[in-house]
């Protein structure tokens, strides 16, 4: 959570432990994770995140799957039963399971009382979004749905973060998983892939609207319709290049040398290239989403065609979703968590959150009472699920 964010947060503390009080058990609980998930300090908050937090263990295995056996991690609370697991997958990221955000939600879950498995789809590792995807986490659920140790009740929750948030919605839908799944979270996630690669490009928003995008999203469009821009011995050298920006923007987090060292790298990569490729990685570079988008949009709905790739295309989940929104995100605009929440509520229960205090599947934002109290509200009904 950003600086402003946390501060905003801890003024609104007290306000926030006296509607939890009021509200009960379930409200504090919600509280609890909140806080957990914003890393705040100080007596009260830090007393409040802890509150009846358990020790968990963490380990490594491989969940099989149709496209062969997958990496994954498990966090294992030691106290008491597991009442229920979740199957948490990250977006597009090369850090994978390992993704130091990822690993902090599924931290404080666990803390939590609550299993979570981390299923590692190779796709993922590579900025592809391919029909796998969903195979693969509707598959990891299955798995583990199937472990009594893990769902007693036979039953997990999906939990999916940016594009994995969508494909989750996906995956719970499926005849396989009917009766296997409690309740859906997309956080930061689409409804309908087209739609979103197009705002990418664009800038137009599904109402006429217009909004910049960010540049992340329309460089990972790029890495998949490689193939349809340049001649076939340049597409994995393009693509090579474009993991190394990738990969560089996500070290801006962590490590700035290292990630201008990697931004070098990607520039280097671009005068080795002939053209048209080179050009185009300029275009990543640079950052130059008005350049990109308009020689991508021609591809989008090709690409993005197949229905296991959106929510919207696919057949709806019979068991709660909860949708999470940044309502200023431009990656994937909160614009499709309001679009999927009016496609899903003819067939399934609803709750659908669009708040200031994230930015894209993070808490980061400004937080007032009524926000924050909004906020944990949504994770107290969810982790009550």
């Amino acid at each position: 959570m950003s600086r402003p964010g946390r501060r905003a947060l801890a003024a609104s503390l007290a306000a926030l432990l006296a509607l939890a009080l009021w509200a009960g058990p379930d409200r504090l609980r919600g509280l609890s994770f909140v806080l957990r998930a914003a890393g705040m300090q100080g007596d009260m908050a830090e007393a409040l995140a802890r509150w009846r937090t358990v020790p968990f263990d963490v380990s490594d295995l491989r969940v099989p799957t149709r496209h062969g056996p997958v990496r994954a991690r498990l966090y294992r609370p030691l106290e008491g039963r597991v009442e229920r697991t979740v199957v948490l997958t990250s977006g597009v990221h090369a850090d994978g399971i390992d993704e130091p955000r990822l690993v902090k939600l599924a931290e404080d879950l666990a803390m939590g009382g609550q299993a979570v498995l981390t299923p590692e789809p190779p796709d993922l590792l590579r900025y592809e979004i391919t029909p796998r995807l969903a195979d693969i986490i509707e598959d990891a659920a299955a798995w583990a749905a199937s472990q009594k140790d893990l769902a007693p009740d036979g039953k997990v929750d999906l939990f999916g973060i940016s594009f994995s948030g969508g494909l989750s919605v996906v995956a719970s839908g499926r005849p396989a998983l009917k009766g296997k799944v409690a309740a859906t979270l997309s956080f930061g996630g689409h409804g309908d892939l087209p739609r979103v690669l197009a705002f990418l490009c664009t800038g137009v928003l599904p109402d006429g609207s217009r909004m910049a995008p960010h540049d992340y999203g329309v460089v990972v469009i790029l890495l998949n319709v490689a193939d349809r821009l340049v001649p076939p011995e340049q597409v994995e050298p393009l693509r090579a290049g474009i993991r190394t920006f990738l990969r560089a923007s996500h070290l801006t987090l962590t490590d700035k040398a290292l990630a201008e060292q990697t931004f070098a790298r990607a520039r280097t990569l671009q005068a080795e290239m002939p053209e048209p490729a080179a050009t185009l990685m300029k275009h990543v570079n640079t950052r130059n989403v008005a350049a990109l988008g308009p020689l991508l949009l021609p591809f989008v709905k090709t690409f993005a065609a197949d229905p296991a790739l959106s929510p919207e295309r696919s057949p709806p989940p019979s068991t709660p979703v909860f949708l999470l929104h940044g309502e200023g995100d431009t990656v994937i605009p909160a614009m499709e968590a309001a679009l999927l929440a009016k496609a899903l509520r003819p067939h399934t229960e609803v709750h659908a959150l669009a708040t200031p205090l994230i930015s894209h599947a993070e808490v980061d934002g400004q937080a007032g009472v009524g926000d924050a109290w909004r906020l944990v509200g949504f994770w107290s009904e969810l982790l009550d699920e």
